[in-house]
């Protein structure tokens, strides 16, 4: 049996709206916003519950956030809800400028990002969208890895003041973090011990770094995996303790090799701890449209290419 059974199948997006309804009666203070994808992003139930505090804004992104800033001088913590498409590439001005910049406690909780949206393809897709949060000033960046830990990171980030990016998923995905395991923003969890390679995953990928290392060590190597949940602030100390034992990374992801959890860590070794690294990640391109399995197989995100990766990295040792 694996050391993390899949408990359920269900999509990340569902754990954002059985957080935000948990959320919603805990703080009277969280209000939410929805570029009119209500139902996409599973704000249904807290809309229905609180339709005093939910605002449909309809398909003006922008504007959104606007409205959510400025809901915060009032004291409310507003979480955004739309594509993560449309929560920065087609807004990134206005989360610069009016909340980045401004300093204000919004959250910006993004669903259907990476490849995994699939069929609606490259237009909807985003894989630049890690890079493109964590560049700015004061920017938290969370990616959970499933259900039961977006609803953990959903709730978690209410008491964080300042800007966050959380971004999540549309496909039915493995459950196998326990309900109960602790989530800390800034804390990255070992999942597995090991002593042969490091592989650093976050998001959908950490289950299939889960099913890497359970190949890999058919083969007798032992493969540490880490779920680095939060992008920005970065765990640098649980970097630099699993490379100083292992002595390789390899770092997954659904995102471009440009600017997301791989170049995170490249940096933290590079700065204190040069170490060899393979980046498992979607290389400088778009999307298409395909099923979440195809297109991780096509793009190179796939368990058999994180197998390779650690192998060609432990070669390099």
């Amino acid at each position: 049996m694996s050391t993390y059974p899949v408990l359920d199948q269900k999509d990340t997006r569902s754990g954002f709206g059985a957080g935000l309804l948990e959320l919603g009666r805990k703080n009277p203070n969280v209000v939410a916003l929805c570029a009119d994808l209500t139902g996409s992003l599973k704000m249904d139930a807290f809309k229905k519950e609180f339709p005093d505090r939910f605002i449909q804004v309809g398909i003006a992104e922008a504007n959104m956030m606007g409205i959510a800033a400025g809901l915060t001088i009032g004291g409310h913590i507003p979480y955004t809800g739309t594509f993560a498409n449309f929560s920065t590439g087609r807004v990134y001005d206005q989360v610069r400028q009016s909340i980045a910049y401004a300093g204000k406690n919004v959250k910006i909780c993004a669903s259907h990002a990476g490849l995994t949206l699939g069929e609606d393809g490259a237009t909807h897709q985003i894989l630049e969208d890690i890079g493109l949060m964590r560049m700015l000033p004061g920017m938290t960046v969370i990616v959970p890895c499933d259900f039961n830990q977006t609803k953990q990171a959903t709730i978690a980030i209410a008491a964080h003041e300042g800007p966050v990016y959380l971004r999540f998923g549309r496909p039915k995905w493995p459950v196998f973090i326990p309900a109960d395991m602790p989530f800390e923003i800034g804390k990255a969890q070992r999942l597995i011990e090991g002593t042969d390679v490091s592989i650093l995953a976050c998001g959908h990928l950490v289950w299939r770094a889960l099913q890497a290392a359970e190949e890999l060590a058919k083969e007798g190597v032992r493969a540490e995996v880490i779920n680095v949940h939060t992008i920005k602030p970065l765990d640098a100390d649980a970097i630099l303790t699993s490379a100083s034992k292992t002595g390789c990374v390899v770092t997954c992801e659904e995102h471009n090799r440009f600017g997301g959890l791989g170049e995170a860590v490249a940096q933290v070794l590079t700065t204190q701890l040069p170490t060899p690294q393979e980046f498992v990640a979607v290389n400088d391109s778009f999307g298409e449209s395909g099923t979440p399995d195809q297109l991780l197989k096509k793009y190179g995100l796939d368990t058999p290419d994180i197998v390779k990766a650690a192998k060609a990295v432990m070669a390099r040792k």
